[in-house]
Parts: C-alpha cells; sequence; structure tokens
C-alpha cells in the first residue's frame, strides 16, 4: 500500500512532535513553565494518558483557563500540538493547554461507527476527559468557569459531544472539520448554554460541509449534520436570535483558492455566541496549519485565518456563569 494511502486510512489528521516526559497521577506536578509533560491517569479500567502544557509566564495570582484539544482519528497529543501551535500560543497569553490522547487513536464521538476503535468498545471518553479535568486542577491552578474544547475531525466530533454531555464545565468548543454526530440531535433541548465557533471547508472530502456520510477512503463512518445547520441547532439550544449576520471576507480567492465567510448569531443566553466560519474552497485542514496529506486526498489549506488564534479570541471571550 502506498504511504499515503496508509496515512489516510490511518487518520487524516496526524502530525508529530516529541514527548519531553511522562508521570503518574500519584506523582503529579506541574510542568515548568514553558514545557510540556505527559502525565497518566486510569478512567473505565483502562491506563489513559495525556500532554500538559503550562503557560511560560503563568500568573500565580489568578487561576488559569484550561483549554482542551483533541487530536483526529489516527493522530497523537504530540502531532496536534505541533501542528496546532497552541502551546506557544499558551506561552503568550496565560492558559493551561491539554491534549489527551484517545483510545486507539480515537474517540468515542457519538457516531456509532464500528470502524472506529473507541467507538466500537464502547469507551467513556466523557469519564476519561471528567477525570482529566480533576486531575488537572490537583496539579495547577485552574478556571474552573474557563474551560474549553477544541479539535479536528474526530476530535471534533468529540467536542461536540463534551459541551452536551458537560454543559455545565465546558465554556466553549471550537471544533475544526468535524460535524455534529447526527445521533447527537437529540442531545440539543435547550439547557445549559455553551458557545460555540464552528469551522469547516466547503471541499472536506471526508466530513461534508452540507452534512451527511463521512468516508475515508470510500468506507462509510457515520453520518454528521452540516456545519451550517449544526450552528442553527447550537443557536436554538442557546436561546439566540434566530438569523445570522453573515460576513464575507474582501477580495478575491488568493493563492491558496480561499475565501471566508462569517455567519454569527447573536443574543444569546447566558452570554453565548455562535458562529460559523465557512472556509470556501477549504478542505479536511487546519486552517494556517500544514498540507500534511496531498490535496486530492484532504483538500486544500486555507491560509487567510491563523485558526489557533481565531479559536483563542473566541473561546477567552466566553465563561460559566
Amino acid at each position: 500500500m502506498r504511504w499515503w494511502r496508509r496515512a489516510a486510512v490511518v487518520g487524516a489528521c496526524a502530525w508529530g512532535v516529541r514527548i519531553v516526559c511522562a508521570a503518574t497521577a500519584g506523582e503529579a506536578a506541574a510542568p515548568a513553565p514553558g514545557h510540556t509533560q505527559e502525565f497518566m491517569l486510569q478512567s473505565g479500567g483502562l491506563k489513559r494518558s495525556y500532554r500538559l502544557h503550562d503557560p511560560a509566564r503563568p500568573d500565580p495570582d489568578r487561576p488559569a483557563p484550561l483549554l482542551l484539544v483533541f487530536h483526529g482519528g489516527g493522530g497523537t497529543p504530540q502531532q496536534i500540538e505541533r501542528e496546532s501551535r497552541f502551546s506557544e500560543l499558551a506561552d503568550r497569553e496565560g492558559f493551561v493547554v491539554v491534549y489527551p490522547a484517545g483510545y486507539r487513536r480515537s474517540w468515542n464521538d457519538g457516531r456509532g461507527a464500528d470502524s472506529v476503535a473507541a467507538q466500537r468498545d464502547g469507551v467513556d471518553d466523557v469519564a476519561f476527559v471528567a477525570t482529566l479535568i480533576d486531575q488537572v486542577a490537583t496539579i495547577r491552578r485552574i478556571d474552573g468557569r474557563r474551560v474549553y474544547a477544541t479539535g479536528i475531525s474526530n476530535g471534533a466530533m468529540f467536542s461536540h459531544q463534551l459541551a452536551l454531555r458537560m454543559p455545565s464545565r465546558i465554556a466553549a468548543i471550537a471544533p475544526v472539520a468535524g460535524g455534529l454526530p447526527e445521533p447527537l440531535r437529540a442531545q440539543l433541548d435547550g439547557r445549559d448554554p455553551v458557545s460555540a465557533l464552528i469551522v469547516n471547508g466547503t471541499d472536506d472530502p471526508l466530513v461534508p460541509y452540507g452534512g451527511g456520510e463521512v468516508q475515508v477512503l470510500g468506507n462509510a463512518r457515520g453520518r454528521v449534520i452540516g456545519a451550517e445547520e449544526v450552528a442553527r441547532l447550537w443557536a436554538a439550544h442557546d436561546a439566540c436570535s434566530p438569523t445570522p449576520t453573515i460576513e464575507d471576507s474582501p477580495g478575491t480567492a488568493g493563492a491558496d483558492g480561499c475565501t471566508t465567510t462569517r455567519l454569527s448569531y447573536r443574543d444569546c443566553a447566558q452570554g453565548a455566541d455562535v458562529v460559523v466560519y465557512r472556509l470556501n474552497g477549504g478542505g479536511h485542514t487546519w486552517p494556517g496549519g500544514t498540507q500534511y496529506l496531498p490535496r486530492r486526498l484532504v483538500g486544500r489549506v486555507c491560509r487567510d485565518l491563523d485558526g489557533s488564534a481565531l479559536i483563542w479570541d473566541f473561546l477567552q471571550r466566553h465563561r460559566k456563569p
């Protein structure tokens, strides 16, 4: 099998960076400022791990926001740390960032796809994240009102799942290139608003912008709801105004072939916001990231936006009451 076909089967969201060190829950201590450390914990009878990055200049007098960043299917915490560059941003902005490791490089995001290991084996990833947050709070002083989640692809879909299952603990989410799994539709019941920034490319060949079957090399992997319908559902859940404000980026497509359209729902309950960034011409990629696989497999990278800076700017403005 050619390398690029194998890489696509393993997962379309994979990048790499070195592990710094590891610790168990019993000996957990905060990493040195500006460094990343790996920690272990037990959840659901499984040994799980995550990478924690402490900002270079933490404020000793204030609890820090916590950002959870979920890799895509087949990816790793090391890979999404390098691709997203959230650790660099955390050093400048003073938040703690955690990169959890999925079960066999996957997340149980609610699609019910047997081809995804965590879903086939019924792994309770929500419980894992709840335990993770509790452990991080023993390592670093965390602001419990400012816990956020983002991720790409399988990790993006899991961000939706996490917000719906843990709305009292997650203030805002920012899923990238991953729709809301169809089985989760009924969970949008209007209780406990959560802000959502949804970033999707219109030419994503794996997770369709308009919704439908997720496809990896012709293999079906469950159904998702399209980006703009997801935004309407979240807007209804958050009691926002029903009609979005639509703003197109100025000018024509640049060398990357992308333009951007922003759809924003306002006047939501408890100060929430729901925003869609429609990347016209964008693929199954991180905005401003790398072309990690050939364009014919994952589509193009849009470079009009720094995806991580955009995400943090949105997330940091929200907190639980």
